[in-house]
Formats: C-alpha cells, structure tokens, sequence
C-alpha cells in the first residue's frame, strides 16, 4: 500500500509544493512547526531513512540543502535545522525548520496557518529555490 507521502508525490494528495526534481519532493508540513516548515522526500517508497543507498543519501541532503537555501531566503531565520525522525509516516523524509532559538524546533508548539498563507509560504520558498 502506497504511503501518504507516495500519494502526495503522484499528486493523489494535494500538497503545497516547494521544490522537485527527477528523485525527491518538497512540500510544506501541514502542522507546522513554524511557518516554512517544509518536508523533503524521496519520490522512491523507502521507509527507514537509512536503508537509502549511500549515494542516495547524498543526493537527498544536496537537495535539501538547496531546499534550506532557499527556506533561508524566503524566511530569514538564524539556521534551517534539520531532523529525520520518521516513526509517524513510513516513508523516508527530513524535516527542514527555520530556526532562532534551539528550543523552537522541539518545544512542542506549532503555528496554525491559513491555506492562504500555507500557499503564500510554499512560493516564496518555491521562488527562491
């Protein structure tokens, strides 16, 4: 059975699109923890981030990197941290956060967004990738 990740990568699901290449996907978190929190995924089902190839593993963090560039950009931050925890979706995929503090990241709060603004928050980050 495909994941909710795999469905929001074939566009079964909506999702508020970042970024995408040939192997992975951006999109926004829809419980955010902060405004431009955003998903990266591989497009390939995989569900242990780390039963990713090496080489595959590397090329998912050179996208992400370039998908926290453009976070960066859009929402000027101290830092995009960067988590993989995975146990809540069986598909691989990293966390990007913009950051000032270190307890913004697991401080359990999270921000309520519009669809408006969710919208407006996936193209700036879009825009500046």
């Amino acid at each position: 059975m495909a994941t909710i990740f795999s469905k929001i990568v074939k566009g079964e699901i909506p999702s508020y699109k970042c970024a995408e290449n040939e192997e992975f996907y951006a999109f926004l978190d829809i419980n955010p923890i902060k405004r431009g929190h955003t998903l990266v995924v591989p497009k390939r089902e995989v569900d242990y981030f780390f039963d990713l190839s090496d080489e595959e593993i590397g090329r998912l963090q050179i996208f992400a990197k370039q998908v926290a560039k453009a976070i960066k950009a859009a929402f000027p931050c101290r830092k995009v941290a960067q988590a993989v925890i995975g146990l809540e979706v069986d598909h691989a995929h990293i966390h990007l956060v913009p950051i000032d503090q270190e307890g913004e990241l697991f401080g359990g709060k999270h921000v309520t967004l519009s669809p408006e603004e969710m919208e407006a928050t996936a193209k700036a980050i879009a825009s500046n990738f």
